[in-house]
């Protein structure tokens, strides 16, 4: 198992803290033993999470106040030439109690994955708010009165300084601050996968450390025992977050756990996925319990409106854009090898219809007929993907590199075949592999990318890949469409795909 930060692989045998018993007897105890008190041992954790949680608040804090200055100074200065009062002095730091208020410096502690795009909703609504109130303020704020292009030039350069600002003080943060030591509780299928995308992802900066496995069915007394054996490898390897998963979640445990966190230790929670059917829910609070209020999987008739509109304009839009590229592509690939500038396939569209998807030929002439041959090269689960394909040509390569073969399905989208977000549109034969409700996948429109590109669709077996689309299409937004739009695009840049 891969062990992240180091790039290396792991076996979960040299993460176990405890062994899995059947009964507290059987469970090794010699460190539960030997363990300093809490006091004591949480000592170097809580050291270390204060000053992960105080860089991160600090340099956010930072990034807000500077924020809100700079759209004060474009907005007076350069738009208005207004000169500012000394009122204006109390701006940054009043912004930042409102930021504090919406609860945007609370959240990264509780988080392992810290990112601003997932914010950037939130950070609308709060320069929105800015913008309302500098309005208000009028003549508090400058010598003069405050009009229309200066409210909306404070408002957009708020907006955008709040996302690249906040962005910048992340990236920083996350190179000074200690690397997150994480102990993982639960059974060894959920310990591997937690591993694995600890291991795969670039946006996370922590360690698994440790492991101790649980068994179905344990007495009270095994319970107490784990608990036990928690709380020792917390001080022994100066762990700063438990991830209890699937069967960890014993009343004895949980409480545990919550006087650990009290300590300084950060818990999260891998939920079962049964438990969730895979689908997206709401909290639901009733009278001191919690429920989860499971979302309809199928989009409304309104969504499949938005959405469609979206794909429209965002599409049109694009190939207006992209138009010279599009032609420049096309004129390469005449001059580099013999063959149409197109590639034509036959792809499982939305409810199972076929139709064919257009991409910009990257490989020779006949390639898919030499695809039985080269089996044995395949390095993925369930699809067919060779890093080095000796198919591809010497443009191929740069296009597929940059992701400019998939620009042709701009018109798919057009002709309502595809969507420029949804689940990734399969050959056939590897459709054909796909059964069950894992099929609901295709309810709507296949997309030119999705949850599986962001994440690096080389790297995501097949069993894993229908489970995202699966879930994309439970969780549709207009704004997560967004969100994977923009991750396609650094994903595009740091040139990460294959």
């Amino acid at each position: 198992m891969p062990r992240a930060g180091t790039g290396g692989a792991v076996a979960l045998d040299s993460l176990v803290g405890q062994t899995a018993p059947d009964a507290a007897a059987s469970r090794p105890t010699d460190a539960a033993a030997s363990r300093p008190t809490d006091a004591a041992a949480s000592r170097p954790t809580a050291a270390a999470t204060r000053i992960r949680e105080t860089t991160y608040r600090r340099l956010l804090g930072l990034a807000d106040g500077l924020s809100v200055t700079l759209a004060l100074t474009i907005s007076t200065a350069a738009i208005g030439r207004d000169p500012v009062t000394l009122t204006a002095l109390a701006v940054p730091p009043l912004f930042v109690l409102l930021a504090k208020s919406m609860g945007l410096y609370d959240r990264d502690a509780y988080l392992l994955h810290k990112t601003t795009l997932d914010e950037i909703p939130k950070l609308l609504a709060l320069s929105t708010t800015g913008a309302l109130l500098f309005w208000l303020a009028n003549g508090a704020l400058v010598d003069g009165t405050i009009d229309r292009p200066q409210v909306i030039g404070f408002w957009a350069a708020l907006w955008l300084g709040l996302i690249i600002l906040r962005s910048g003080s992340r990236a920083v943060a996350i190179r000074v601050t200690p690397v997150e030591r994480c102990l993982f509780v639960g059974d060894p299928d959920s310990a591997e996968e937690f591993g694995e995308k600890l291991a795969t992802s670039n946006a996370v900066r922590a360690d698994l450390v440790g492991w101790i496995p649980t068994a179905p069915g344990e007495t009270r007394e095994s319970q107490l025992s784990l608990s036990e054996s928690i709380r020792a490898l917390v001080a022994e390897r100066d762990i700063d977050r438990i991830v209890l998963g699937p069967g960890a979640s014993d009343d004895e445990l949980l409480d545990s756990v919550r006087r650990i966190k009290t300590n300084g230790v950060q818990v999260s929670v891998l939920p079962h996925v049964a438990r969730l059917v895979n689908s997206s829910v709401e909290l639901d609070r009733l009278n001191g319990i919690t429920l989860l209020g499971v979302r309809r999987f199928d989009l409304t008739l309104s969504s499949r409106f938005v959405k469609r509109g979206f794909d429209m304009v965002g599409s049109v839009l694009a190939v207006l854009v992209l138009s010279p590229l599009l032609l420049l592509t096309a004129i390469a690939i005449r001059l580099d090898s013999h063959g149409s500038v197109l590639f034509r396939q036959a792809r499982a569209g939305r409810h199972g219809e076929t139709f064919k998807v257009l991409k910009f030929r990257s490989m020779v002439e006949g390639a898919e007929a030499q695809r039985e041959t080269l089996q044995h090269l395949n390095e993925a689960d369930g699809v067919f993907k060779i890093a080095e394909d000796p198919r591809i040509t010497r443009i191929g390569r740069v296009i597929r590199k940059l992701h400019i073969d998939e620009l042709p399905q701009l018109f798919n989208v057009l002709r309502g075949e595809m969507s420029l977000v949804g689940p990734r549109p399969l050959p056939l034969d590897e459709d054909r592999r796909i059964e069950g409700w894992h099929r609901r996948r295709l309810d709507i429109r296949p997309g030119i990318t999705g949850p599986w590109q962001v994440l690096g669709s080389a790297r995501i077996p097949l069993r894993e890949m229908v489970k995202l689309d699966y879930q994309y299409v439970a969780d549709w937004s207009l704004w997560n469409d967004i969100r994977i739009l923009l991750l396609t695009i650094g994903h595009i840049v740091r040139r990460g795909g294959q």
